[in-house]
């Protein structure tokens, strides 16, 4: 096993239970160390800190996967890991309600750079480094000892430019027929495990598509920006909204939508869908002097389009006055982002001056983060990326 030698002030967040090795902590790198090492991290003084396997990740080389000086990492440490996991979602695996959730959660189930996700009967593990990726016969041997499955799909998320990595997401088992139809909370939706590096559906806003659906919805007119496939908009359609509309930039979404709604016997044509960029949807609906009871924004953290550039981080507020303009008196806004970039201090605070400089003033209704099934660290609060706030808009 190779050794790591970390800064002073990184190795006392480590020993907190911070599980990111972080590129500017390492005090000293041997050459030799490549994708998938397992290394021992020690403090400047050569004390023990953990073990941890090494894999480029965005700020990271590497994921820190036990404390304990005397525990292997071996195919028992990943099965145990994994069944842990497994039967901390026990409940989820008996509900006839909902059959799409997160089985492991990277770094808050014990082994950061990995996800697995559960599709009725599916895995979907996703690969953030090829360090990780080298431990792929020993993470699949344990699932085949610990569940039962149709068959495993996987996505690689780790070319040097951080980008998806196409090629054939069949694993093992018997190849699905796509889409297959899920279930959350009883709404259905349509998943391809097999095209490219999204599903059809983010897990991980499970809660909130249940919320708008049994709280905010009925009878009001809903906008639903950055709509992708429509989950959040036939969640409100199901709540008995008058009609949605569904605003994203990407073609594919208007097939998509239609496709949602369908799947749960919705008639598509009683709503809207609009392939169009989301920021020339505000300044028409402006001009049309369209008014929304409920206006959903979901952005990507960031995106680009041939006419704007998205960064969550430097312009959600600009998104939450756009917004602002068509949101009726006392009508709702969820406000929501995946960046982990920020807190919910600062978040909130983006809130609090959209509302100041469009001379509006707010309540805050309810705060989501992320489900229960999306495992994460206190000490690690940048995994705990998801902030949704609802806000009920006053205009003076």
């Amino acid at each position: 096993m190779k050794t790591l030698t970390l800064k002073h002030a990184y190795a006392a967040k480590i020993k907190k239970g911070f599980p990111l090795i972080l590129k500017e902590a390492v005090f000293s790198k041997d050459d030799g160390i490549s994708e998938g090492a397992l290394i021992e991290l020690v403090d400047e003084k050569g004390g023990f800190l953990g073990k941890a396997y090494y894999g480029e990740q965005n700020k990271g080389v590497g994921w820190v996967l036990t404390q304990n000086k005397e525990e292997p990492i071996d195919q028992d440490f990943f099965l145990s890991r994994l069944a842990t996991a497994i039967q901390g979602r026990h409940q989820l695996f008996q509900s006839a309600e909902t059959t799409a959730f997160r089985v492991f959660n990277g770094e808050g189930d014990g082994i950061g750079g990995l996800t697995i996700d559960y599709y009725d009967g599916y895995f979907l593990i996703q690969w953030y480094s090829k360090g990780i990726f080298a431990y792929k016969e020993a993470i699949i041997a344990a699932l085949d000892e610990i569940t039962d499955y149709k068959a495993i799909y996987e996505k690689k998320r780790f070319s040097a430019a951080g980008q998806y990595v196409e090629d054939d997401d069949f694993v093992k088992g018997e190849r699905g027929e796509f889409p297959i139809i899920v279930k959350e909370n009883g709404i259905h939706y349509a998943v391809y495990l097999n095209d490219g590096a999204m599903t059809g559906i983010f897990l991980d806003q499970r809660h909130v598509r249940k919320t708008i659906r049994d709280r905010y919805a009925e009878g009001k007119n809903v906008l639903n920006t950055f709509s992708y496939t429509g989950a959040f908009s036939v969640a409100a359609a199901l709540g008995g909204a008058v009609k949605t509309t569904s605003v994203d930039v990407a073609n594919r979404s208007l097939s998509k939508t239609i496709e949602q709604f369908s799947v749960n016997g919705l008639d598509h044509e009683a709503h809207d869908i609009k392939v169009m960029d989301v920021f020339e949807y505000f300044s028409y609906a402006a001009k049309k002097q369209l008014g929304y009871d409920l206006i959903i924004l979901d952005p990507p953290s960031f995106a680009r389009t041939k006419k704007h550039t998205f960064s969550a981080a430097k312009d959600y507020k600009h998104l939450l006055k756009e917004a602002i303009q068509i949101t009726k008196h006392d009508g709702v806004i969820v406000a929501s982002t995946n960046s982990s970039a920020f807190g919910m201090e600062k978040f909130k605070g983006f809130i609090d001056a959209a509302c100041k400089e469009t001379g509006t003033s707010y309540t805050i209704l309810e705060e989501h983060s992320l489900p229960e099934d999306f495992k994460t660290l206190q000490s690690y609060p940048e995994g705990n990326y998801l902030k949704v706030v609802f806000l009920r808009v006053h205009h003076r």
